[in-house]
């Protein structure tokens, strides 16, 4: 059985982030589009697709059945292949043998689409235009819905490889890739900026407009007194969550406060009174 840690290049006690560090260089080296070899990435797709799963992970970690009593009779009893292939795995050798499905089949096809962050927020339907690995061109439209996270991986059932004929067609796995933004950053469904204000509007206070990626105008006010690096939490301004979108995570507004390097002999004096008055 062909080891996936082994094809990610990692330890087994890797982390979730350490898995999907590994997955995405190794996916920009070998992706066909870049002249990579097809069969070199669809061994580090299926790796990835096993090992980023918590429940396949953990089949694949332990995939020795434990405490499990079979009677044969004549011939197999209904549901046998069923129990061998939920605790093998579809494509396990026992799985074919036993479900009599032996024989080649049409391999899963896989994708990657890079958006930007606001295509996330909105959601976006694609039109690909792919050439199938018998020579076929295909053009397959891909819904991507909002609040879709970096990883995500779509499945597209039956749009796969349809080469060998009499054999149910291979699915098409669709990898998401988000490009950072110039201001906002993801966390979850939270979305964080920074915003920089100088040290008197930190003391005075002030009103600042944001623009959300949903397109919506904020003002936000700015207390006097506000402390560098105090973060104000706004909600339902955030990501659309994936599985409800009407539901938005929160807006985090970083405060950074601006300090002066380049003041005069009169700013000192004022600065200098203040100090006093306020020590």
């Amino acid at each position: 059985m062909t080891d996936f840690y082994n094809t990610l290049g990692i330890d087994r006690s890797a982390d979730p982030e350490t898995i999907k560090r590994a997955y995405r260089k190794l996916a920009a080296q070998h992706h066909p589009d870049r002249g990579g070899d097809t069969n070199r990435f669809q061994e580090i797709q299926a790796a990835y697709d096993t090992l980023s799963d918590p429940e396949k992970k953990a089949q694949y970690d332990n995939p020795q059945p434990q405490g499990f009593h079979f009677q044969f009779g004549n011939g197999f009893p209904g549901g046998f292949h069923n129990i061998f292939e939920q605790h093998f795995g579809p494509g396990h050798p026992f799985s074919d043998i036993f479900g009599g499905r032996q024989g080649p089949r049409n391999r899963t096809l896989n994708l990657q689409v890079q958006l930007s962050l606001k295509e996330c927020y909105n959601g976006k339907d694609l039109m690909a235009n792919l050439t199938l690995p018998n020579g076929r061109e295909q053009t397959v439209e891909i819904k991507i819905p909002p609040g879709v996270h970096e990883g995500t991986t779509l499945r597209l059932a039956g749009m796969g490889e349809d080469t060998i004929p009499n054999a149910p067609r291979g699915d098409l796995h669709v990898t998401i890739f988000v490009e950072p933004h110039p201001l906002w950053r993801r966390n979850g469904d939270d979305l964080i900026r920074e915003v920089e204000i100088s040290c008197l509007e930190a003391m005075l206070g002030k009103m600042v407009e944001v623009e959300t990626l949903g397109e919506s105008l904020l003002e936000i006010n700015i207390k006097p007194g506000t402390q560098p690096g105090q973060v104000l939490s706004i909600n339902g301004y955030g990501m659309p969550n994936l599985q409800n979108p009407r539901v938005k995570g929160k807006l985090l507004i970083e405060i950074k406060v601006k300090i002066p390097t380049l003041i005069d002999d009169d700013d000192k004096k004022i600065i200098e009174s203040l100090r006093q008055k306020y020590a």
